[in-house]
């Protein structure tokens, strides 16, 4: 690079790991080694395709800035994998403590006098980086033992057989004890939903009970002040009776 360019950037290529139907970013880094305040700007040659955060700023002296360029789902893979996209950044002087805010287009506009230097950059494709390859088992000591493999890349049938046999029994060990367990666990939750249910119906019993025994205490309560209530109502009948008869008796000994 040249010492008199206003920001140096990295990378001069965009890779996008290509997938169909998914949403790529990638990112690059502006940075301004000068001692000098630096506005940029970044376009694109298809702006419907890509989202450039920022697209403007400004670079202070001796900092960097990160700008995150993500490439729109596609639903359609270019032919030969092949690009025509480009990116061009724009930098120009910006006037000491400036702000994103202080940027306008005027700036970046050469015809009127400003210094606007100017860098392009190319997008690539690249393959999607692949997942790790499984680690195959039985490579350490100690593991299962395998077939054989002859000379000529076949595997003799006593080989085969005597492998197959040695993997297969501890499964079996294990299957028959899982199924053990299995069956063990399946006794113990039918045994707690019995417990479960009984201590149900015990309950339900018990609340029934002293429903019945409240309200044949509430009748008993009943039927002691209906007597109580009988009880008091002769002796008054009887002190009437008793009273008529006095005043009958002596109004008959008046007469006579």
């Amino acid at each position: 690079m040249s010492n008199e360019e206003l920001l140096q950037i990295e990378p001069q290529e965009l890779e996008f790991p290509f997938e169909l139907r998914k949403q790529i970013s990638c990112s690059m880094q502006l940075t301004n080694k000068s001692d000098n305040y630096v506005a940029f700007k970044v376009k694109t040659t298809n702006p419907k395709k890509y989202c450039v955060r920022p697209n403007t700023g400004v670079v202070m002296p001796h900092s960097t800035c990160d700008v995150i360029v993500t490439m729109q789902a596609q639903k359609e893979a270019p032919a030969d994998m092949q690009c025509k996209d480009k990116f061009l950044v724009q930098s120009v002087l910006a006037s000491p403590g400036a702000t994103a805010k202080d940027i306008t287009s005027d700036l970046f506009n050469k015809e009127e006098g400003h210094n606007v230097e100017e860098i392009k950059l190319r997008v690539a494709y690249v393959a999607p980086p692949q997942p790790p390859s499984p680690v195959r088992e039985g490579s350490e000591e100690g593991s299962s033992p395998r077939a054989s493999v002859s000379d000529n890349g076949t595997i003799s049938a006593s080989e085969f057989s005597t492998g197959t046999r040695t993997l297969a029994e501890p499964q079996v060990l294990r299957s028959h004890a899982d199924a053990q367990g299995l069956k063990s666990n399946v006794e113990s939750v039918d045994n707690s939903s019995e417990v479960k249910a009984l201590i149900s119906k015990l309950t339900e019993e018990k609340n029934y009970a002293v429903q019945q025994r409240n309200k044949l205490q509430q009748e008993l309560d009943l039927l002691r002040r209906e007597s109580n209530r009988s009880r008091g109502g002769i002796p008054l009948m009887y002190v009437i009776i008793v009273g008529l008869l006095g005043l009958l008796l002596g109004y008959i000994l008046k007469r006579t």
